[in-house]
């Protein structure tokens, strides 16, 4: 089977407009793509422009590709007309491995054999959730990061049955429209960035659960201290600079002892009612009043002017080099 190249896809589907999905729509549509979106929900048509519209003011300073207009999307209430003129499919189901499984064998049922569908779970294996398909091998994940029209980033992987072909497509895709794709080499649950996230996430509740911290405490912990160098440097890098002029084999040789201490317990604590209660008046305090809506076009603007001004670092250090 022959799949749709990169640079021949124009049009794409989006199955599924919630969060996510209306994330990916707004993506496309800045990138000059048509888009053809699809959902049982009631008042899923206007929920999904209303999010689109609200996403666009952040996209447009990022930059809009030529032909982007949000004009480009169309909403129908019917799977098969989403999908059966479309170059890429992109699946937003909810994280349900069942239900997941079943939605790709429907996509594939209709869809043109030659159109690779991509599902955005965010840690179900794609064996699994390709296993009813008639066409397996065209099926692959394509994991973004909220807000998807914002983030660069978009974990790629397959199945078992998942052609190669069909992730280097799928690779060279999300690449032309401004993302980062990121290879996951091997089929694991939760693939590599939501692994790390929830480490995180878990240790985080087992300081607020224990009474060590507020979620103010913990949020300001990562924003004012190594969520600064993380967002152009990373873990592992940032730890070679941790170790002076003698890089990461100081720091390993350093810091080694601390490697058995009992500093994080990894399995995640009891979500009890009393946890529950913590996590939300924790950030309705630090909300302060201010709707989501507000929350989100602040965080747009942020992560806008953090991309602008780490896209202008790269560029300035590379010149440097020549």
């Amino acid at each position: 089977m022959k799949f749709e190249e990169a640079k021949s896809i124009k049009s794409v589907a989006i199955v599924g407009t919630g969060v996510i999905g209306s994330g990916w729509a707004a993506r496309y549509l800045a990138n000059g793509l048509h888009v053809r979106a699809t959902d049982p929900a009631p008042g899923a048509e206007d929920r999904l422009r209303r999010d689109v519209d609200r996403a666009w003011p952040a996209i447009t300073r990022m930059g809009l590709k030529a032909g982007a207009d949000r004009s480009n999307l169309t909403f129908t209430a019917r799977l098969g007309d989403a999908v059966q003129s479309a170059d890429y499919i992109q699946e937003n189901a909810p994280e349900d491995e069942a239900l997941k499984a079943r939605l790709m064998a429907e996509i594939d049922a209709v869809a043109p054999e030659q159109v690779i569908i991509a599902s955005s779970s965010s840690g179900l294996l794609p064996s699994r959730i390709q296993a009813n398909c008639r066409h397996p091998e065209r099926v692959v994940i394509g994991h973004p990061f909220n807000p998807v029209y914002l983030m660069p980033l978009v974990e790629v992987l397959g199945g078992q049955a998942t052609r190669p072909s069909a992730l280097d497509i799928a690779f060279d895709f999300y690449r032309g429209i401004g993302m980062s794709p990121l290879r996951v080499r091997q089929e694991i649950p939760g693939y590599i960035a939501d692994r790390l996230q929830e480490a995180l996430w878990r240790e985080a509740l087992h300081l607020i659960n224990d009474g060590i911290a507020t979620t103010k405490d913990i949020d300001e912990a990562i924003s004012n201290g190594p969520g600064v160098r993380w967002a152009f440097m990373g873990t592992c890098l940032t730890f070679h600079l941790a170790g002076g002029d003698g890089g990461m084999a100081h720091t390993l040789a350093q810091f080694a002892p601390a490697l058995k201490l009992p500093w994080t317990k990894l399995v995640a604590p009891e979500l009890t009612e009393e946890l529950s209660r913590r996590l939300i008046e924790g950030t309705a305090e630090q909300a302060k009043g201010q709707s989501v809506e507000s929350l989100v076009l602040q965080r747009d603007n942020r992560i806008v002017d953090i991309m602008i001004a780490r896209d202008k670092g790269a560029s300035q250090a590379t010149h440097s080099r020549g």
